[in-house]
């Protein structure tokens, strides 16, 4: 389909779960996909590295194994700590998705992605880092991008997946909005007994020392067993939070595991590497999704869930929807109709997440304040039931059509907000 002014049908920058999901899709619906990556896979990159059954779903979808002979370690759900209690909440039932959810190292994992969407048949250029895009002199229109190394790749669509730090939005002039919530994470690996441990683990408090009996750190933390000797261990902040920005977050992360059970070994004789942080873009923090032939993917779009952090689920799900609207775009002729069925991406985002996010940025007003969320753990986790709904609510898991009552009320919320 590429004519011959071009060198594919569509570039993306960034080769992370939401550009690599887009090659591969792209590439099955037969369009020739060059992405550029300015690192070399495996490569670090900090995250949780917990995958709840959207996220598995995605992978499904992409033909990945995802057994224990493969390298993942499955979890059973949610383990929440606070309150002085310990609940542990099984994934929902839900016919539209799976009923585990996943961990595995990003090293591996997006490298796992990148290599799915070579073998689809998408071009991955490693150490090929982005500068800027190349636009048509007459109409301004991205038709591709510029490399540190001096080489062009042009294309009649582009999509931006560079992550949080996004400097190709940043070319484009899409600014980050600052009415929209930000967090930041901090993790670290310690080899530990603990490493099997089949739940996603949840602290809603961090103590300093003794709980309940120390002074209350900001944040929530998290620890997720491996499978590999190790656990990840980490604290997230919002930027609701009146610590945000006024914090040593390492320091923070140090004290709150100090506090943790000797017999764990979170101890930094135990630790294989150095703490690493990473910003949270959430609740569509930077638009317009879509405008002059540039299509914003994952964190470049400020896609992470306010409700809970997750980031690669909606990578991977931006990833797949904006390659299905390019794929019906590039069936029609350049021109007024093929630029109509992009300027549905962002509608489609709308239609799918918007109501939600707005959700999500009174949620994460609401739990800035200190008081609140000491209500919220305290008088929260003794009632079962709500803590169902909670979990089905914070990690968007419910069932489109057929669900129960709680899904219908979520799902109902989510139609009644306004658009984020």
């Amino acid at each position: 389909m590429t004519s011959h002014e071009y060198d594919a049908d569509v570039v993306i920058v960034g080769a992370g779960p939401g550009g690599a999901t887009a090659a591969y899709w792209l590439a099955q619906a037969g369009l020739s996909v060059i992405a550029c990556e300015k690192t070399k896979f495996p490569r670090e990159k900090v995250c949780g590295d917990g995958l709840t059954p959207r996220a598995v779903k995605q992978l499904v979808a992409m033909g990945i194994d995802t057994s224990r002979e493969a390298g993942w370690l499955a979890n059973h759900g949610l383990r929440i700590m606070g309150g002085g209690m310990r609940l542990e909440m099984p994934w929902p039932d839900l016919a539209a998705y799976p009923s585990y959810g996943l961990v595995r190292q990003r090293q591996d994992f997006d490298e796992m992605l990148a290599r799915t969407a070579q073998k689809a048949g998408a071009q991955i250029h490693e150490l090929t880092t982005v500068t800027e895009p190349i636009r048509d002199e007459r109409t301004g229109r991205v038709e591709g991008v510029t490399t540190k190394d001096g080489r062009t790749f042009r294309a009649p669509v582009t999509l931006v997946a560079d992550g949080n730090s996004t400097r190709f939005s940043l070319a484009l002039n899409r600014q980050r909005r600052e009415d929209r919530p930000l967090g930041v994470a901090y993790r670290r690996y310690y080899k530990t007994p603990r490493h099997d441990d089949d739940w996603l683990e949840s602290w809603l408090e961090l103590w300093d020392g003794v709980p309940g009996k120390s002074a209350l750190l900001p944040g929530y933390g998290w620890i997720f067993g491996m499978g590999d000797g190790t656990s990840n261990v980490g604290l997230g902040i919002l930027n609701t939070s009146d610590a945000f920005g006024q914090t040593d977050y390492r320091d923070l992360l140090d004290r709150w595991v100090a506090s943790l059970p000797e017999e764990w070994g979170f101890i930094p004789e135990n630790a294989t590497c150095p703490i690493r942080g990473a910003a949270l873009p959430m609740g569509f923090n930077r638009k317009p999704h879509y405008a002059e032939g540039a299509l914003l993917v994952g964190d470049a779009g400020g896609m992470v869930n306010p409700m809970n952090g997750e980031g690669i689920t909606y990578a991977m799900e931006s990833g797949r929807l904006a390659a299905d609207i390019v794929a019906m775009a590039m069936s029609e002729p350049a021109g007024p109709r093929r630029e109509r069925v992009l300027e549905g991406y962002p509608k489609a985002l709308n239609a799918t997440y918007g109501g939600y996010y707005t959700l999500g940025r009174h949620f994460v007003r609401a739990i800035g304040h200190p008081s609140v969320m000491k209500l919220c753990t305290r008088h929260g986790l003794p009632h079962p039931t709500l803590m169902k709904f909670c979990l089905k609510l914070l990690a968007n898991l419910t069932d489109p059509t057929d669900g129960d009552a709680m899904d219908r009320i979520i799902n109902g919320l989510g139609r009644l907000a306004p658009a984020a």
